[in-house]
């Protein structure tokens, strides 16, 4: 999979419209997002691993953690999850080979797909909750999320992301 790093700026330059403070601020959390997802990546990949489980991807196992309890078409396991379209299309696939998840046209409509997990699957998405609980307790345990509260930081990062969504639609 290829992934763009970003890079900050040496010198944003003297921009009197923007505050450099926040400008490097904010690249400097686009970083950390990008840091942490390739991390979050490693960390299913590493349990994989450790589990002998080395016929999926950390990509394909998240699919299924989000997948859950769930039956949905790929177009809405797309947007929940917001993975990128060929991505779920081929991994869906890949995954109904292998016997994670069941697949079946929909009764409404014959074009549509839709998908649940498997009882392979589900022991895949209960491996990967147990893990994030466990990273769960041990950062509250180490204090790492009560500063600034971690409910706080994600109704910041709920506000950028609805932010960037409406420059999407913007846009169109």
């Amino acid at each position: 999979m290829t992934r763009l790093a970003l890079i900050l700026p040496a010198d944003p330059g003297p921009d009197p419209a923007h505050s450099p403070d926040m400008t490097g601020a904010y690249l400097e959390s686009l970083q950390i997002l990008d840091r942490l997802h390739r991390l979050m990546l490693d960390l299913v990949k590493d349990e994989f691993e450790r589990l002998g489980q080395d016929d999926l991807t950390p990509v394909q196992g998240l699919l299924l953690y989000n997948l859950g309890g769930a039956e949905v078409s790929a177009g809405e396991l797309r947007s929940r999850g917001m993975y990128q379209g060929s991505n779920v299309s081929y991994n869906l696939k890949k995954l109904v080979q292998m016997g994670y998840v069941h697949h079946a046209r929909c009764d409404l409509d014959r074009r549509s797909v839709r998908v649940r997990l498997s009882d392979r699957g589900a022991g895949v998405r209960d491996t990967v909750a147990r893990l994030f609980a466990r990273h769960a307790d041990g950062l509250r345990m180490s204090g790492v999320l009560e500063d600034p509260p971690l409910p706080q930081v994600n109704l910041q990062w709920r506000r950028v992301e609805r932010y960037w969504a409406d420059q999407i639609r913007y846009i169109y």
